[in-house]
């Protein structure tokens, strides 16, 4: 698949991403449908009509490729998969239930295990991020596409996103080694966005999570000229058993 065609489904899917974010905050507004998985996660009415939304459009742009989406069971048990989406209608879904306003909505496109198109909309913030290849990763402020590869920002310090308050001391030594000199708590795949944007410089995490948590930030960061790699240096591929992550550094651009 070459940049033409790669650029020209990512920008077919924004106006579905506005209407699923708009879809999910409508939703939440009129009172949300709660159950919790077998896996004691929530879930929601609004993560099932959010990922009705997303795959239809999926499957009506790109019909031989299949979907792998945390709601559903379909091609979770296919053991050859090279060439697949991996969507997350809602990460953080508990923030979602909970009125707060970092939950994302996320599709990427992988290609041979690797993450080559990347979609994730923060409706609640009014924040849509994409990227579908090396130089072409962009915010779209005020229907304006604004590359995240001209951001500029002050060097003078190192700022850290986490997803916890409590870091652990691995996770803390890496910090050291890269100078962080503060780090904010954050939510869902938000963290990605933030660090391709240049707003904050490096995430770090343990194995946690699965692969649809990331796969979109990570096309993002590497798209914006930034690193994603495991604890060990290694690159991270997709269709993993499971799905499960390995261990995660992100680093943008500027403290590479």
């Amino acid at each position: 698949m070459n940049i033409k065609e790669k650029e020209k489904i990512t920008l077919s899917l924004i106006d579905t991403f506005n209407k699923a974010g708009s879809l999910a905050l409508d939703l939440r507004s009129k009172g949300l449908k709660k159950e919790i998985k077998s896996d004691n996660t929530p879930v929601s009415n609004g993560d099932l009509e959010v990922n009705k939304l997303l795959s239809n459009k999926i499957k009506e742009i790109t019909p031989n490729i299949a979907i792998v989406s945390e709601e559903n069971s379909e091609n979770k048990n296919d053991k050859g998969l090279k060439d697949f989406w991996l969507v997350d209608p809602i990460d953080g879904t508990r923030d979602y239930i909970n009125n707060k306003d970092e939950f994302t909505i996320n599709a990427a496109l992988i290609l041979d295990k690797k993450p080559s198109i990347g979609i994730i909309t923060a409706p609640a913030k009014k924040r849509i991020f994409y990227s579908y290849g090396m130089s072409n990763c962009f915010e779209l402020i005020n229907d304006q596409q604004i590359s995240l590869i001209d951001k500029k920002k002050d060097n003078s310090n190192v700022k850290a996103v986490c997803y916890s308050d409590e870091i652990k001391p691995e996770i803390l030594e890496i910090h050291k080694k890269n100078n962080v000199t503060s780090y904010q708590k954050m939510k869902s795949s938000l963290k990605f966005c933030v660090v391709a944007s240049g707003e904050f410089d490096i995430y770090v995490a343990e194995p946690r999570a699965c692969e649809w948590d990331i796969a979109a930030g990570h096309a993002l960061i590497i798209h914006s000229g930034g690193s994603v790699t495991d604890f060990a240096g290694n690159e991270i591929f997709y269709a993993k058993p499971k799905f499960e992550n390995s261990s995660i550094i992100i680093k943008n651009k500027n403290i590479l």
